[in-house]
């Protein structure tokens, strides 16, 4: 199976094959993660994807719900997007490994809209450590509701 998924502007994320082997290893995971309360392999909106969403509890009343998709391909290419549903608006922030016409390989959609073209960036090689990059960087953004 092919992602025949696009980008902002029109080009595809990865030609290559899912790697749905590598998204079990993470569902497993994740899904003794108290940080998530859901997480859904190939739902019916995004049958490529892991979606995890995020325990209300992490955030002030105004995020609504926040969710961590990720999809990864064979050839070690990944999309990784963060989204927050506020109240009046959203935040976006990707982390993108793929060819690409707007950035370098490795790259990301910095929040709080995700723009394309993105920035420059190089990622960890290694898979394990890309989720932990994420994931860290997302647990500061939760800690910043509360540190003010």
């Amino acid at each position: 199976m092919t992602a025949g998924r696009e980008d902002e502007t029109g080009g595809p994320i990865s030609g290559g094959p899912i790697d749905f082997d590598r998204l079990a290893v993470i569902r497993e995971r994740f899904a003794t993660d108290d940080r998530f309360t859901e997480v859904n392999d190939q739902p019916s909106f995004a049958p490529e994807r892991l979606v995890c969403q995020y325990d209300r509890r992490l955030y002030p009343d105004r995020v609504q719900s926040a969710r961590l998709e990720i999809v990864w391909f064979e050839s070690g290419d990944f999309s990784l997007h963060y989204h927050e549903t506020h109240e009046t608006g959203a935040f976006n922030h990707r982390w993108d490994r793929h060819p690409s016409g707007h950035n370098t390989r490795d790259h990301i959609h910095p929040g709080p809209e995700a723009p394309t073209p993105g920035d420059d960036t190089t990622h960890p090689t290694d898979w394990r450590d890309v989720l932990s990059m994420a994931l860290s960087e997302i647990d500061d953004r939760q800690r910043g509701f509360w540190i003010r």
